[in-house]
């Protein structure tokens, strides 16, 4: 039951329910001339709230993507428009010099109706995200517009309430972003200790022999699946995003299925995912790596999703870092000149991997394996602050 307090506080959000567009101005505006290179953030180039600057990439005004015509300043907050997408990001004075993707809205929290901070974590909420998407409209990809914003209801309590709440969801955000920062730490120490034990593939100062990785292992996709073979029930059906939640370490909720039937006849044909082969996602999320694990019967989708299935010369695990550094570097030449970017079998098969003595591969994969280790309690640590974010920013906004 709810305190006097707390009904005191719900009775008076619901007197200041309010449009959103009463709360925010529209703002962000079409990039002026200029000379030299510009920093592009995609949508797919940000991560929830934060920018993964190795998916950026570099643009002169003249061959910018049509989409990156977004100029914001610091102070002004960003939110994903696209139906389903959680995506929200602060502009600081430095990244308020990157160009944007207009699949983003630009916005400022009108001080008198709302505070900026506040404004931030209520677009991130559940409250805002639900309306968003139950307001999105487009024939092909829904998004959401200025006149599904005006059907957007929003519920705030007093400004100086507003103050207090942000200060406790500000002190949460960063013991997130630390324990995302010791992550981060792990995965460059790890690639530190590649390079020391093998040297850098990218500069080509590896002293071990060389090949194709099409010439020593089977590089492929798999067997299109149609919408109409999609069931209720069967053998799942991974996708990118599974794969790309699979690589972090989540549990994931298989959304498709296709028979077992249909299962077993593709794999007649085409073999079936093997414990150790490695699924790299090769549009969007450009060259996440998930080493199967084994654990039960899956399908992939073909074209999004390519297959490697390692012999006996490679470890996985050290086959996964190598790929990874070696289309890491690769991306920018991907992306460019293409409508659409993708990372091809062929390019797969070519890339130059390095025949590494066994015991120093598993000397690596050893070494990765206890990071791993510490990876999982900071990551156990890190859910528990998301899930209490999460459960608070509940209690905040979702009072109607």
């Amino acid at each position: 039951m709810d305190s006097p307090k707390e009904k005191l506080r719900d009775s008076a959000m619901a007197e200041n329910k309010k449009n959103i567009l009463d709360c925010i101005s529209l703002v962000g505006t079409s990039p002026c001339i200029f000379e030299g290179e510009k920093t592009y953030i995609s949508t797919g180039a940000v991560n929830h709230d934060s920018i993964d600057l190795s998916l950026a990439e570099k643009v002169t005004y003249q061959n910018r993507p049509s989409r990156a015509n977004l100029s914001v300043k610091n102070g002004d907050i960003l939110f994903a428009k696209m139906c389903g997408t959680q995506k929200t990001v602060r502009i600081d004075k430095k990244n308020a010099e990157y160009l944007f993707s207009t699949g983003f809205y630009a916005v400022r929290a009108k001080e008198t109706v709302i505070t900026s901070p506040l404004l931030y974590y209520l677009l991130d909420s559940e409250q805002f995200l639900k309306q968003k998407d139950q307001n999105c409209s487009g024939a092909t990809q829904k998004a959401i517009t200025n006149e599904g914003l005006k059907k957007i209801k929003i519920s705030l309590p007093p400004l100086e309430e507003q103050h207090k709440i942000a200060a406790v969801l500000d002190k949460i955000s960063d013991l997130i972003a630390k324990r995302r920062q010791q992550l981060d730490r792990l995965d460059e120490l790890v690639k530190s200790r590649f390079v020391e034990m093998f040297g850098d593939p990218v500069d080509d100062s590896c002293r071990y022999q060389k090949t194709p990785l099409g010439a020593i292992a089977n590089v492929g996709s798999s067997k299109r699946i149609f919408e109409k073979e999609y069931v209720n029930e069967g053998v799942p059906f991974y996708r990118t995003k599974e794969i790309v939640e699979l690589s972090k370490g989540h549990k994931i909720t298989t959304e498709l299925f296709i028979t077992k039937e249909r299962y077993d006849e593709i794999c007649k044909e085409y073999g079936a995912p093997q414990k150790g082969d490695l699924l790299i996602s090769a549009v969007g999320t450009i060259g996440i790596i998930w080493i199967v694990d084994g654990k039960n019967n899956f399908y992939f989708k073909d074209g999004n999703l390519l297959r490697v299935s390692v012999s006996n010369n490679f470890n996985p695990i050290y086959l996964k870092m190598l790929l990874e550094t070696l289309i890491s570097a690769q991306k920018q030449k991907i992306s460019t000149g293409t409508a659409y970017a993708a990372l091809t079998i062929s390019m797969l098969k070519e890339m130059m991997v390095y025949i590494v003595p066994m015991d120093e591969q598993n000397q690596f994969a050893a070494f990765v394996d206890q990071t791993e280790k510490t990876k999982t309690a900071i990551s156990h640590s890190l859910q528990k602050l998301e899930t209490l974010k999460k459960a608070l920013m509940q209690s905040f906004f979702s009072k109607e």
